[in-house]
């Protein structure tokens, strides 16, 4: 686009506000940002700043520019990790993300990992978003549920965690056990406050457990453990957390549509890559420590 250098320029005051702030971003003088800006809105045909004595304020049309220019300056940046990821030793950053609720097994992982190459830079994103490795958001995604269907990525097989219904003995101090025959109707449970959520063990208290006796509600699987920990109720607990809590009673059989299956996705073109291979190769190592069924 011959007109890039002037949108870049405009994106710059538009971040900065001012036109001696994007002249210093962009390393040039503050007469070049100044014809950079005539000159792109004098080929729009509209202004896309109003000047003021503080600098300068995007118009309507200046903001429709920016977003253009700033989804376009996103993209490059993504594109810069994905390049910086084929780098041929296990150095620079190295982009992992993860459910918040498996980071207590993969965070170790990832310090160990970083000790023994000290010149990589690790970034451990966790949440619920789906990161794009065809953008370059990571380099290694470790999903829980129904297998990846994007193109362009390589899925693996990473175990499968089981989870069960417990109850703490604070809960039972507190509040006694009912007899196995009325388990589900006089006790007290925790559950999503989303009672829709497609969770396969949360499909299953919708369907086996009144809303009324979902007494403490929560948004997210790692409250929900919590919230079972400190005797709020019965609740959904994984197979490796529980065996390492005595006080955990297990209160129903556990049913085979209670797990997720976890998934290591990478995206092909970094997949071969020494840094990814090498990471891949430690953590399946490691995992094996893990009290996944």
């Amino acid at each position: 686009m011959e007109n890039w250098d002037e949108i870049r320029t405009a994106f710059q005051v538009a971040k900065m506000g001012t036109v001696s702030g994007a002249a210093q971003v962009l390393g040039v003088h503050h007469a070049t940002v100044i014809r950079h800006i005539d000159s792109l809105e004098q080929t729009l045909g509209v202004k896309l700043f109003q000047r003021h004595a503080r600098g300068y304020t995007s118009t309507e049309a200046g903001t429709d520019l920016l977003k253009v220019a700033q989804a376009t300056d996103d993209q490059f940046s993504q594109l810069v990790n994905r390049i910086k990821g084929r780098g041929e030793d296990v150095s620079g950053e190295l982009i992992i993300t993860s459910l918040p609720l498996i980071s207590r097994l993969i965070a170790p992982v990832l310090a160990d990992f970083q000790a023994l190459h000290p010149k990589l830079v690790v970034r451990y994103l966790t949440g619920e978003r789906v990161f794009r490795l065809e953008y370059g958001e990571a380099h290694v995604a470790i999903r829980t549920g129904a297998a990846p269907q994007e193109p362009d990525n390589v899925v693996q097989p990473f175990g499968t965690q089981k989870f069960g219904l417990f109850v703490h003995t604070s809960y039972v101090d507190r509040f006694g056990m009912p007899a196995p025959e009325n388990l589900l109707t006089d006790m007290r449970f925790v559950g999503f406050d989303d009672l829709t959520h497609r969770a396969p063990h949360m499909v299953w208290m919708r369907d086996n457990v009144s809303p009324e006796q979902i007494s403490f509600r929560v948004s997210s699987l790692e409250a929900s453990l919590e919230a079972v920990l400190a005797g709020a109720g019965a609740g959904f607990v994984s197979h490796d957390i529980a065996a390492a809590d005595d006080d955990l009673i297990r209160i129903f059989p556990t049913q085979a549509d209670w797990q997720a299956p976890n998934w290591i996705v990478t995206h092909v073109d970094l997949h071969r890559t020494p840094k990814v291979q090498a990471m891949l190769s430690y953590l399946k190592e490691r995992a094996k420590e893990w009290n996944f069924d």
